[in-house]
């Protein structure tokens, strides 16, 4: 084999391998982003749920002290909710930078 036959196949195999690593790393991306939509579909879901609750009880409460306490218990519990699902995204988010920008293995 020549000198300039062993180069060419050298550089066909490092751009066959970083082929190969760029198809996991945009699969292992994909999954994560796949994960972030599932979850915050999820906490959509439950975000509309609690609010249609909170709804249907301040349409039987009694007086207006009753409203405002039901207003203020699910204000408390919408914003608690939604710090939590941020952190959980963010930390989702961190995770897919990490896994799409390391190494991939053969």
């Amino acid at each position: 084999m020549t000198e300039q036959s062993k180069i060419g196949d050298e550089f066909q195999k490092v751009g066959k391998d970083s082929f190969d690593a760029a198809v996991r790393s945009y699969g292992n991306a994909n999954k994560g982003l796949q994960a972030i939509a599932a979850e915050f579909t999820n906490y959509s879901k439950k975000a509309f749920e609690d609010g249609t609750r909170a709804f249907e009880q301040l349409v039987g409460a009694k007086s207006v002290e009753h409203a405002v306490a039901i207003q203020s218990e699910y204000v408390k519990k919408a914003i608690e909710a939604h710090m939590a699902q941020m952190t959980k995204l963010g930390e989702m988010y961190v995770s897919l930078a990490q896994n799409a920008f390391k190494p991939q293995a053969r």
